[in-house]
């Protein structure tokens, strides 16, 4: 979503028009984030401030459940990408870490291409994109540089410093998510929280935190700014993590958009795209069991708080911050 707003400011008004519609689109909810991350240190002390937030734990358990069972039904109609799915779901659970994750990805896209093509001609209406082969090439260039670049300097480094290891954990978590932003939960948690950075409870609770406020999830990572260890827990921390986890994207929209009306009609990206989305749902089931399911889910009133907030969800349509406000009432009542 924050890049149709990006490119739709692109299209409008050029480079300025970009920034402009990017940052109207996602500092809403940063601040938010940040000034929940900021207070719940004081606030949420004390038996109903812990309900409160276990509620949020549960409520990112019925959040993701929902993501899945909404993603699979549309990017899994058939058995081929189903099975698909379930590939990436054991290769994720079998390699641990970030590489799990790129690896099911890319055995996903191989498997589009393999059993996904559709053998009929690609009509596509033509779009006329306001970056110039050069430009898009450029971006493209950034994008590669510092995704290979920021590791091997934190790599290469006797003592790397606090912010250049926050740099290259959202660069990298935001060039690798594919597929929406609740696929990059499980690459988050596996650089924050695996590090040591920030809380399991901390982490989920932000991310319940985040279903309650309006636009863009990768927003979340204002959030995980302001409260990790490494930079103290400052508004600068918070920036910084907001705009690395964004960039990659931006940079790869714009690297993208010269080439964009001849890769549409290539039948084989078709089938790599139908893959690799395939793959992404097994992902983010993988991440519903670890680390959400897992860290929320301690016994039967979770359970049926956390059913209940799917049900509201898939059945009653309700939107995320209703369920977030009676998920949070839920989890005071089951920890009083």
């Amino acid at each position: 979503s924050s890049q149709v707003g990006f490119a739709l400011g692109l299209m409008r008004a050029g480079p300025w028009g970009a920034a402009a519609a990017w940052a109207a689109f996602t500092l809403p909810s940063a601040i938010l984030l940040v000034l929940f991350a900021l207070g719940a240190g004081s606030v949420l002390d004390g038996p109903v401030s812990q309900g409160i937030v276990h509620g949020l734990k549960v409520t990112a358990v019925a959040i993701v459940a929902h993501a899945v069972w909404g993603m699979a039904r549309s990017l899994c109609p058939d058995r081929r990408r189903a099975g698909i799915a379930l590939g990436a779901l054991f290769i994720v659970f079998l390699v641990s870490g970030p590489l799990g994750q790129v690896v099911a990805i890319a055995v996903g896209a191989l498997a589009g291409i393999m059993l996904c093509r559709v053998r009929t001609e690609i009509n596509v209406q033509e779009l006329s994109l306001p970056v110039s082969a050069r430009a898009g090439n450029l971006a493209g260039l950034v994008f590669v540089t510092l995704l290979a670049g920021l590791p091997l300097l934190v790599w290469a480094s006797p003592d790397p410093s606090a912010i250049l290891a926050v740099m290259d954990a959202f660069y990298r978590a935001g060039a690798l998510v594919f597929g929406g932003g609740h696929v990059v939960l499980p690459l988050l948690e596996s650089e924050v929280v695996q590090s040591g950075w920030v809380s399991a409870e901390a982490f989920l609770t932000g991310y319940g935190a985040a279903q309650a406020v309006p636009g863009p999830l990768f927003t979340f990572a204002s959030y995980l700014g302001a409260v990790m260890t490494p930079l103290g827990g400052s508004l600068f921390g918070a920036g910084l993590a907001l705009v690395m986890i964004f960039l990659p994207g931006l940079l790869l929209l714009v690297a993208v958009m010269p080439h964009w009306n001849r890769f549409r009609r290539w039948n084989s990206a078709q089938a790599l795209m139908r893959g690799a989305n395939a793959a992404v749902v097994g992902i983010l089931g993988a991440a519903l069991y670890q680390p959400v399911w897992v860290s929320a889910i301690l016994g039967p009133g979770e359970f049926a708080l956390a059913l209940t907030g799917f049900l509201l969800l898939s059945v009653w349509k309700l939107p995320a911050w209703w369920v977030v406000i009676i998920l949070a009432g839920g989890g005071i009542l089951i920890t009083l």
